[in-house]
């Protein structure tokens, strides 16, 4: 599911609800405990995108994560993604969900 990049569009006005995964290297996730920053970058995310869930684990070694929010622009996603990016070094991948209800629309 996260090896292959989705390309989506988001419809002006309506929202469409995504996974987040972020996946963050060893040593910038250390850097980014010790010096605070990690807990200020999920912080400003919940805040902004107001998840329905998240969940934290571990991934090949490496410190994961994985948010459900629904969002109506895209400009926001690059919002959100820029500070995973620059200041833990993350990997993301970003993909449009469904929930079984949802899906069953579609059947």
């Amino acid at each position: 599911m996260f090896g292959r990049s989705y390309s989506y569009t988001i419809t002006r006005g309506s929202q469409m609800r995504l996974l987040m995964k972020i996946l963050v290297p060893v040593k910038s996730g250390n850097k980014s405990i010790a010096d605070k920053s990690m807990s200020s970058v999920f912080s400003d995310f919940v805040a902004s995108a107001n998840p329905e869930a998240s969940f934290f684990f571990i991934e090949d070694g490496k410190r994961a994560g994985i948010f459900i929010f629904e969002e109506k622009r895209q400009d926001h996603l690059m919002a959100y993604n820029e500070k995973f990016f620059s200041v833990l070094g993350a990997e993301i991948w970003v993909t449009p969900v469904l929930n079984y209800k949802e899906l069953q629309k579609h059947m």
